[in-house]
């Protein structure tokens, strides 16, 4: 059941102000609910940007344990508007994608409705590697390429000076190329099937010595008021033209491989008519026709 949304007003009023100005565009397009599906690998901060997001300590967040050890769902309320965020357990374990992770996201799932994914990582992870590109991949196995179309980039651990004599914003746009490369690759996405060709990329800074503006609000090193621009942006990815991912049960059984091959079964038959048993009756034919007759026939 969704609980009243208290934790808005935990936030400066500013940013209370753009947040609801933001809920108000959702209500004007007729949409009563929306929920949000953060995933990641484990440690990248997925929990703590859901309760930066809500304003509220709804998921525990602590410096000995990095993930939750299973989905858990945040639903509030707010104007006649439900927020439902849930939050996953990371989907890596031992240096490989956990099968069993994913199966347990799936199943909490089971008959709720994507409208938008949250994908974390950190900002501060200079490289991407292959087990980057067997997590999209998964993801996209179990949810299907259109989940991408209602993705969100979630960088985390924002508050940092770039190395290199980078300025940030060139930082910012290099990670980001590089981990929507690796979206691109693992899900093996073609740029007509995303909308606006590209994925957003936001930045988050969820630890307190993030820095504020004069109106007490929180801000990245180029002066972006965060919360509300993160979720501005789910709203723009939540209302696009791609349809919102429901996940039911054929979904989470995945294609059967007894379908497999199906489609080609009456190309075979006609393949065997004609050039094997048409060529049959053509020999026959003519075996008959040149075998020599008794007199009685």
């Amino acid at each position: 059941m969704a609980r009243e949304w208290t934790g808005i007003q935990q936030f400066p009023l500013a940013t209370q102000t753009k947040l609801l100005e933001i809920l108000g565009t959702l209500k004007e397009k007729s949409r009563g609910s929306l929920t949000i599906l953060v995933m990641g690998k484990g440690g990248v901060g997925k929990s703590s940007t859901v309760n930066s997001i809500l304003g509220e300590r709804v998921v525990a967040v602590s410096a000995f344990q990095s993930d939750v050890p299973r989905p858990v769902m945040a639903s509030r309320e707010r104007s006649g508007f439900t927020l439902n965020i849930i939050d996953t357990p990371g989907i890596v374990e031992g240096g490989y994608v956990n099968d069993q992770a994913l199966q347990l996201i799936k199943r909490f799932l089971l008959n709720k409705t994507i409208d938008v994914l949250l994908y974390v990582d950190r900002l501060d992870s200079y490289r991407v590697d292959n087990l980057d590109k067997q997590i999209v991949k998964a993801i996209t196995e179990s949810f299907g390429k259109e989940i991408w179309r209602k993705a969100v980039v979630v960088l985390s651990h924002a508050q940092l000076t770039p190395p290199d004599c980078l300025s940030y914003d060139d930082f910012f746009a290099r990670r980001s190329e590089a981990v929507l490369k690796v979206i691109d690759s693992g899900a093996r996405l073609k740029r007509h099937e995303l909308q606006d060709d590209s994925i957003p990329v936001v930045l988050v800074e969820n630890s307190s010595r993030c820095s504020k503006n004069d109106n007490g609000e929180k801000i990245l090193p180029n002066g972006t008021v965060w919360i509300p621009k993160v979720v501005e942006t789910i709203t723009k990815v939540a209302t696009n033209e791609s349809q919102s991912i429901l996940v039911d049960q054929k979904l989470i059984d995945g294609p059967n491989a007894n379908d497999r091959g199906k489609k080609f079964i009456p190309l075979i038959l006609g393949f065997q008519y004609f050039f094997v048993i048409k060529q049959l009756q053509k020999w026959i034919e003519n075996d008959i026709a040149k075998a020599p007759k008794s007199s009685w026939e």
